[in-house]
Parts: structure tokens; C-alpha cells; sequence
């Protein structure tokens, strides 16, 4: 299709100006279906640039797998990040599990902490948030600034749902295996249910939460 190759010769321009300046780029996936499209424009850029995945612990083996195998497919350079905080002691004074009594402060450990580690080493956190995720997101633009003095570009923004399943089907990408059983946007097994009314709509299902941190906290208010 002639809108893919515009967008990937767009977004290969704007990496390619980032790195003659001798930015260091890095990107992060939750390997999830819709986050393929992104990952296979990289890996046709440039194979090298790290793509962070936050191995929290708590992930469906079927994610796992899947990560694993779409990183091979594709040959990107996957790198796991995981909490200071091992697993077994991520619990409160009850004794449950941070997810269950603090998803939040959970969300906190095991995704915002070790992302800041990474952010502190590099100049450019290239993300593949669109608007017709969230309301959040909505208000996000190509480019925002991000803590640590760093850059966030945001190449596919403006794609759509419609978009992403364009690419997919062009490109026969693999899906992740839950899509089928009703898992429309897979997180941490614990905090994710079945689709409900919306992309991310299966996640923290009964809570006034949306959003992990990674593009609320990790992103410069304006």
C-alpha cells in the first residue's frame, strides 16, 4: 500500500536525522499484536536499535513465547528489564500482592523504575502510542519532551486501528496467541481480562485506571 511505504520512509528519515546528530535511540514494546507493525518498521530501519521489553514477572507465558519468537523473526536486538524488587517480596503489610491492594504503586516498580534507568542512558525513547488508544493519548504529539533530558517520538500517532491491521495483513506479522481467546490488549496476566468495550478496555478491569505510567508519569506535563 502506498500509505505504508510514505509512513516508513517518513519515520526512516526522522531516525536516520536523529542518529547522523549521534542520538542514542532506544524503543520499548509490550509485544502485543498491534505492537508489531512498529517493531517490523524498525527491524527493516535499523535491526540495532534496542527495544526494551518489561519483564515484570508477571506475564503470560503465551507473551513470553511470543516475544521471543517475533524477535527472532524479525532480528531485534530485545533486551529484558526487570524490577530492583524480586518478585516473591512485591507484597503489602496483608501480605497480597502489590497488583491485587496497589496496582499502581505495582505499575511503579516494575515498569516506571526500570524504564528511568534506561531513559537516563539515551537521548530518544522512540514509543508506539496512538491517539485512538486513550484519552490520554489523545493529547499527545509527534515529539514530547521526556524526563532525563530526553526526546519522545511518537511515529505512529496518527495510525488508527484500521491502520495497524492494514500493516499487519500486508505483511502477514504474527499475532499473539491470546488475540483469538478474546485478549484484545494483553498486559500483566493478573491485571488483564477479556476485551470489554474498548482497545485497552480488558485492562484493570473495575479500576479508574487506564494507563501504567509509562506515558503519564514518564512524560513532561505541559
Amino acid at each position: 500500500m502506498k500509505w505504508i511505504a510514505e509512513e516508513t520512509a517518513r519515520i526512516a528519515e526522522i531516525i536516520a536525522e536523529l542518529k547522523a546528530e549521534n542520538k542514542r535511540v532506544f524503543t520499548s514494546s509490550s509485544f502485543q499484536s498491534h505492537s508489531i507493525p512498529l517493531l517490523h518498521l524498525i527491524s527493516k530501519i535499523d535491526a540495532s536499535i534496542p527495544v526494551y521489553f518489561l519483564n515484570t514477572g508477571f506475564h503470560f507465558p503465551e507473551t513470553i513465547a511470543y516475544k521471543n519468537k517475533v524477535s527472532a523473526e524479525l532480528g531485534l536486538n530485545t533486551i529484558d528489564l526487570h524490577s530492583a524488587v524480586d518478585k516473591m517480596f512485591q507484597k503489602d503489610s496483608l501480605d497480597r500482592f502489590l497488583y491485587a491492594s496497589e496496582p499502581s504503586y505495582c505499575c511503579h516498580i516494575n515498569k516506571i523504575q526500570p524504564m528511568e534507568s534506561v531513559l537516563q542512558s539515551h537521548d530518544v525513547w522512540i514509543a508506539g502510542v496512538r491517539k485512538d488508544q486513550t484519552a490520554t493519548r489523545q493529547n499527545f504529539s509527534q515529539f514530547e519532551d521526556g524526563p532525563f533530558d530526553t526526546l519522545r517520538f511518537h511515529p505512529i500517532i496518527q495510525w488508527t486501528s484500521k491502520m495497524i491491521y492494514e500493516y499487519q495483513t500486508t505483511f502477514n506479522l504474527p499475532r499473539h496467541p491470546l488475540e483469538t481467546e478474546g485478549y484484545i490488549s494483553v498486559g500483566c496476566e493478573p491485571c488483564t481480562s477479556k476485551y470489554i468495550s474498548s482497545e485497552r478496555g480488558g485492562r484493570w478491569q473495575g479500576l479508574k485506571k487506564e494507563e501504567c505510567g509509562l506515558h503519564t508519569d514518564l512524560i513532561n506535563k505541559k
